[in-house]
Order: structure tokens, then sequence, then C-alpha cells
């Protein structure tokens, strides 16, 4: 049907699929990268503060169906490479309607408690009815998000990471255009930024499920053996659960980190908010390079393939760490005009702010790399608990590790910028600690899949 993971050369196959989602989620932070870059030049340091403190909350959202998608992603994945297609459609249709239901609940809750959302970030008052004005609007995109994360999913789980590279690509350049016109052109304001990414979501959203149905009717077509069954139920859900649990962990935890920098003010709010947009692009590779490589060990987890997913452990080990140093290094010298990119040149404190938070996080990149591995490794051997596990010792010890620090007096905000690379070094170690004493166990059951 599309391309498998279980034979041919594991680095060059890993690679292959690999780049296109590392490239497609490069593009997607275009979405946010535009927001910030064009709102901070043409609507100045409190536009920029209240759109940065609503991208957090926003990625906590987005980490829930995003979680939702990747678990299922991983079902599919087994079950593609078992060859298994009753239950791969069953799969995909319980999956769908599990995403759908849990989307239009956020979308009642976001809007419901947008009041107490805008408290629950400790957002200064100058702020308050900017950030709204932004929330408003871009609360309106999740069931996009919803549409692109399940059918991009469901693409890769097939090997095929090509096509939702394609898609973002148009919604990206789209983004871009429409926040110039919106935000520079017709003085939208904040508001503009975020009709500009919703409608640009939409693009990519609807247009891959179109695609996707089109291309690949007979995973769509309910013959008499298809239906919603209730393991299949069950089965997505024991699966996207912990994965949709880890990604709101991390991301919950990141929000509750914003809302202690929102306390420091503006200055502060503002330099987070441009510094967290380069940091997530540096690491952005080693994370889909992490989902690429769960996906990998996935379909050859279900193939019984145990040798080539050794060999792909040791590929990607080497691949990541090295990427995380290189990166580490770019980011270290440029980290001035990568804030200047952002912040006018005259806002000397905001720059000189973000660029310590860059220099003091981002010589550890390598430390995320290996842990978004691990992450995906335990989703992909059916163990998303361990995962679970893991980014609750990350963002656990950076949340209190944050408000502790930051409290002293000598350290201050700066106690913020450490507690990260502290959080994914103790998570590393488990991790690590965790396959050495379990290895025999784990990929003794692989023969048994």
């Amino acid at each position: 049907m599309e391309n498998e993971l279980t034979r041919g050369p594991v680095i060059s196959t890993m690679l292959r699929f690999a780049v296109p989602m590392i490239l497609g989620d490069l593009l997607q932070q275009c979405y946010n990268i535009a927001d910030t870059l064009i709102v901070g030049r043409y609507l100045g340091e409190n536009a920029l503060a209240a759109v940065g403190s609503a991208f957090s909350l926003m990625t906590f959202l987005t980490s829930v169906i995003l979680g939702l998608a990747m678990g299922s992603g991983t079902v599919f994945s087994i079950r593609y490479g078992q060859k298994d297609m009753v239950r791969l459609k069953e799969g995909i249709l319980a999956a769908f309607v599990l995403l759908g239901a849990v989307t239009a609940l956020l979308n009642v809750l976001v809007f419901a408690g947008l009041d107490g959302i805008i408290w629950f970030l400790r957002t200064p008052e100058e702020l308050k009815e900017i950030m709204k004005d932004y929330l408003i609007v871009i609360f309106a995109g999740l069931v996009g998000i919803f549409l692109y994360n399940f059918f991009a999913s469901l693409l890769r789980s097939l090997g095929n990471s090509v096509v939702p590279l394609a898609f973002l690509a148009v919604s990206a350049l789209l983004n871009i255009g429409l926040d110039l016109w919106f935000v520079a052109g017709i003085n939208r304001g904040v508001a503009g930024a975020a009709e500009a990414t919703v409608i640009s979501q939409y693009v990519s959203g609807i247009g891959i499920a179109v695609y996707t149905y089109m291309k690949f009717p007979e995973l769509f077509h309910r013959d008499g053996k298809i239906c919603l069954r209730r393991e299949r139920i069950l089965e997505i859900t024991n699966f996207s659960a912990l994965t949709c649990m880890q990604q709101s962990i991390m991301n919950f935890g990141i929000l509750a980190v914003q809302g202690l920098v929102n306390s420091f003010g503006t200055t502060i709010m503002a330099a987070f908010a441009a510094a967290v947009k380069i940091d997530a692009f540096a690491y952005l590779p080693v994370q889909d390079f992490g989902n690429a490589f769960s996906i990998f060990i996935a379909q050859n987890y279900g193939a019984g393939e145990k040798k080539r997913i050794h060999r792909g452990m040791r590929a990607a080990v080497l691949i990541s760490v090295s990427f995380g140093l290189l990166i580490s290094l770019c980011v270290f010298v440029f980290a001035v005009p990568l804030m200047s990119m952002f912040i006018d040149a005259g806002e000397t404190a905001v720059i000189s702010e973000g660029v310590r938070y860059l220099r003091i996080e981002g010589i550890f990149y390598f430390m995320i790399g290996i842990l978004f591995l691990l992450y995906g490794l335990y989703r992909a051997l059916g163990r998303p608990g361990m995962s679970v596990v893991l980014t609750l010792v990350s963002l656990g010890t950076r949340v209190a590790l944050a408000y502790s620090l930051s409290a002293i007096p000598a350290l201050g905000v700066v106690g913020i910028w450490w507690s990260v690379p502290v959080g994914w070094f103790l998570a590393d170690a488990l991790g690590i600690g965790y396959l050495a004493v379990k290895r025999k166990r784990i990929f003794d059951a692989i023969q048994t899949v």
C-alpha cells in the first residue's frame, strides 16, 4: 500500500522516512514563528507577550489531540506491520470517533472557561484584552488541528511522510501571506494573526483528509466485517490515553512555567516568547526524528523483526546525539541575531534575557534528543506508561526547580532557565537505566507478537 519500514538498509530507510516529518513540523512551527515575528515587529512588546503566552496554552491543547493521534498511529503501524487489514480499518474508525469526540469536548471547555484560563496564566492586566482577542479566534482552529494530525498520523503509519509535508508546505506559506496581509496590511491586530493561523490550519486539515480518502478508499470502506467495535476502541484508548497523557503532562508543565514567567513582567514574557520559538525550532528535528523512530520500531515490532529493531536503536542514538550537538553550537553562536529576528534591536533588555535563556538551555539539546528516542521506543514496544513516567520526571523536576530556584534572590528568573536541562538529564538517566534492567524481557516479547 505504502512504504514498508521493515525492509532495506536501516539508516537510509529511517532517514528517508524521518526527513519529510522533520521538514513538515518545521513548517508547522512557521505558523507560530510567523505570528511571533510579525506581531513583534508590527504590534510591539505587549502584543508579542500576549501571543507568546497564548502559544503555550495552544501547545497544551494541541498536545492532547497530537497525543491521541500519535497513540493511534502506533496501533496503525503495528497492524500494518502484521498485515492485519481488518483490525487496521477497525482501528482507523475507532480512532477517528475517539479523536473527534475529544476535540468537540475541548472546544466546549476552552470557550466556556476563557476568563478562567486568562486568570490561570497570571496575565498582567494590560494584556488581558489583547490575549482574549487572540484566544477567541485561535480556539476555533482545533477542528483543523484534529483533521490534520489524525490523517497525517495515519499516512505516516503506512510509511508515507511526504504527503503530510506537502500539505503543511502550502498551509505554512498561506499562513505567512495572510499574517502579513491581516496584521501589516489591513491592521487586524492580534486577532488578524490568529485568523491567518486558523484559516491555514483548516486548509491543511481538510486537504489531507480529502486526499487520504480519495487515495486509500479501501481503508474507509465498511463491509460487513468492519464496524465500530468496543475492543478496538479500548485498544486505541489504551495506547492513545497514555500517549495523550504524556503529551499533556509535558505541555501542562510548560504552561505552569509560563505562568511563573508571566509573574516576572512584560520584558521577561516577551523574551521567553521569542526564545521559546527559537528553542522549539532548534530541537524540533530531534523530536520528529524520535516520532519517526517510533513508527519504524512499531512496524518492525509488528513484523517480529528483532534484529532490525536493535540496529535501528543504535543508528538512531548516533544520529540524534550528533544533530543535537551541532544545533547546540549554532544556537549558542547565533543567539543574538536569532533573538533580533523577533524583536526590535532597541529592546536590549528583551534580547539580553532571551540570549541568556538560549545559551543556558541550548547547550543540552543532545539530552532532549535522547529523551525523545526513549519516548518513541517505549511507545512503539507497547509500554507507553514508561513514556509517561519519563515525562513526569522531566517536567516535574522542571516545574519544581523553576518555582524553588526562581525564589532565590541571587538566581531569580535564571533558576527557571536552569531547571529545564536538569529535568532532561534525570529523565534520560531513568529511561536508560530501565532499559538496561528490562532489556531481555522487553525484546524476548517481540517473538510472541
